[in-house]
């Protein structure tokens, strides 16, 4: 049974086994967040290697999954949501729909709400609905804090990061995390801030941090608590 590791650009090793009783290529996530290839014995490498590349989407998704513990039945989703699964009595389908206070995962009787294919259905509702709430509260508090410490930006968008919390360029154009919706407003407070004391410096200078003092006067400890975050469900 040939077995080598391959490296591929974006989605990092991947072991290739080919096996003789393989009809098709089949890609699996196996733990502790490894990709798995399954070639037929006569397939070359390299269509190995497409057929991962063109799936890229798929493993990365399932590869996140893996990487964090799951999602669990009524747990908080950013302020307003909480995360409900339901099993459906007949079907195959995954669905997912954000309604009212709830993110609903309704998943077949031959899965369990613990399936990676489960939980990447919630993760990527669960996203829906946190970037619906950040859209909703985060540029109205940010509108409201500019209007009361003198600050003046050009826009502000809501994206989806994956390290950091917020940025501001030289155009005074702020974008700000949908992950924050997960902290406490203390700290979503701090990087509202932080971003718009970036209008007026552009790096992490003293005088930064000087201005940033006076906006709040605990920025040590928060700083403290920042860093203990991290930009996921």
């Amino acid at each position: 049974m040939p077995m080598k590791v391959i490296e591929v650009p974006g989605i990092g090793p991947v072991e290739a086994v080919k096996r003789k009783g393989n009809r098709s290529i089949k890609i699996s996530i196996v733990p502790p967040g490894k990709v798995r290839l399954s070639l037929p014995y006569w397939t070359p490498y390299a269509a190995g290697i497409a057929f991962v590349q063109a799936k890229a989407d798929w493993i990365k998704t399932h590869l996140e999954t893996q990487s964090v513990s799951p999602l669990q039945p009524g747990q908080a989703i950013g302020k307003a949501h909480h995360l409900r699964f339901e099993q459906s009595g007949t079907g195959e389908v995954i669905t997912s729909r954000v309604r009212g206070g709830e993110v609903v995962v309704t998943y077949p009787p031959s899965l369990t709400w613990e399936a990676a294919s489960v939980q990447a259905k919630a993760r990527q509702a669960s996203i829906r609905a946190m970037r619906k709430q950040a859209e909703g509260l985060l540029p109205a508090r940010l509108r409201r804090l500019a209007e009361l410490h003198g600050f003046t930006y050009k826009s502000v968008a809501v994206k989806q990061l994956k390290r950091r919390w917020g940025s501001c360029d030289q155009h005074k154009n702020i974008v700000l995390n949908l992950y924050l919706m997960k902290l406490p407003w203390e700290l979503i407070d701090y990087v509202l801030l932080h971003e718009l004391n970036h209008t007026r410096h552009l790096n992490h200078s003293s005088a930064f941090w000087d201005d940033m003092a006076l906006l709040l006067p605990n920025v040590p400890a928060i700083r403290k608590q920042m860093r203990e975050q991290q930009a996921s469900l």
